[in-house]
C-alpha cells in the first residue's frame, strides 16, 4: 500500500526515511517534512529520527564512494523541488548499481540531483564575491538571500578569510545564520533578525565603498544586460553599492533590506531548528 513518509525535516531524519523504506520493504509515494504536510488520501508513516540508523545509511553510501556521499549531503542543501524523493531514488540506485552509476550523468536517478548540486555550488561561488559585511562593535555582520542553503559551503571560505574576526552571516531565505568566533563556528536557526543602523564610522565606510563603485564605472561602456549576467539582480538587495540613501545614514534603527524574496523553484521550506523543535542541515555545527 502506498504511503507518505513524514519526518522532522533534518538531514538525519531524511536518512532514517531511507532506512525505514528498506526495513519495511516499501517505496514511499512521497517524503515530506512535518511542516510541509498537506491533507492527503495516502496513509502517513511518521518516521522517528534515530542517529544510529542515519549513520548506517550514510555509511553505506560513503562506502560506495566519497563522491556519492558528497552528492547526497549537498543534494539535501539544494532548493530542488521534491528534493527528498530525488535523493531517495538516487540512494536506492547507488545501493543497487554501485558507484559506477556516478559516471553516467544521463541516468534518471543521478541527473536531477547532479543539476541541483551544480546550481547550489554555482550560487555559493557567486556569493563569495557578493557578500557585504558591516561592522557593529567589532562584529562583522552580513546578509544573503540565496535560493539554496549555502552557508555550509560558504563557511570554509569566510572562516579562513576572516580568521581573526568575529562575524555573523545571515541567510534570510532559510532563517539561519553562520556564527564564527575564536576559530569556532556553528550554523543555527535565527528568526526575525534585523541589523542595527550603522554608526558614524560604518556609515562613512559604506559611503566610501559606494563612491568607489560609482567612480570606477565607465559610462561609455555601460551595459545593463552584461552586468545582470555577471551580477544577477536578485543579489542586489543585500549589496551595499545598490542601496538607497537611508542605508548610508547613521541612526538608531536600520532600514530594512526586505524586498521581494528570491523565489526558489517550487518553493523552499524554511530549514528549521535543532532536533526536537525543527530542522537541521548536514554539517550545521563544528
Amino acid at each position: 500500500m502506498d504511503c507518505i513518509y513524514c519526518y522532522d525535516g533534518s538531514f538525519e531524519g531524511f536518512l532514517c526515511c531511507v532506512f525505514d523504506s528498506y526495513l519495511y520493504k516499501e517505496s514511499p509515494a512521497d517524503i515530506c517534512a512535518a511542516g510541509d504536510m498537506e491533507p492527503t488520501l495516502f496513509s502517513v508513516r511518521r518516521v522517528e529520527t534515530d542517529e544510529a540508523h542515519a549513520r548506517r545509511v550514510l555509511g553505506k553510501v560513503a562506502a560506495l564512494s566519497p563522491d556519492a556521499r558528497s552528492l547526497v549531503v549537498k543534494g539535501f542543501l539544494t532548493c530542488a523541488p521534491d528534493r527528498e524523493m530525488l535523493l531517495y531514488r538516487l540512494i536506492r540506485a547507488l545501493l543497487k548499481e554501485g558507484p559506477g552509476l556516478l559516471g553516467n550523468l544521463t541516468h534518471p536517478a543521478l541527473l536531477p540531483v547532479w543539476k541541483a548540486v551544480q546550481h547550489l555550488e554555482g550560487e555559493a561561488h557567486l556569493l563569495k564575491g557578493f557578500v557585504r559585511f558591516s561592522e557593529f562593535d567589532g562584529v562583522l555582520v552580513g546578509e544573503i538571500r540565496p535560493k539554496n542553503r549555502v552557508l555550509s559551503l560558504l563557511r570554509p571560505h569566510f572562516c579562513d578569510r576572516c580568521r581573526g574576526e568575529t562575524f555573523l552571516l545571515y541567510d534570510r531565505t532559510h532563517q539561519e545564520a553562520l556564527f564564527f568566533r575564536d576559530e569556532a563556528w556553528c550554523i543555527v536557526p535565527l528568526e526575525d533578525f534585523q541589523m542595527a543602523r550603522p554608526g558614524e564610522e560604518e556609515a562613512r565606510f559604506r559611503r566610501l565603498w559606494k563612491t568607489f563603485y560609482d567612480t570606477i564605472a565607465i559610462a561609455p561602456r555601460y551595459n545593463p544586460k552584461t552586468r545582470r549576467t555577471h551580477m544577477p539582480m536578485r543579489y542586489w538587495g543585500t549589496m551595499t553599492e545598490f542601496q538607497g540613501e537611508d542605508f548610508f545614514s547613521p541612526g538608531p534603527q536600520t532600514p530594512s533590506l526586505d524586498g521581494p524574496e528570491p523565489a526558489a523553484p517550487g518553493g523552499i521550506p524554511a530549514p528549521g531548528t535543532p532536533r526536537g523543535s525543527g530542522r537541521s542541515g548536514p554539517g550545521s555545527g563544528p
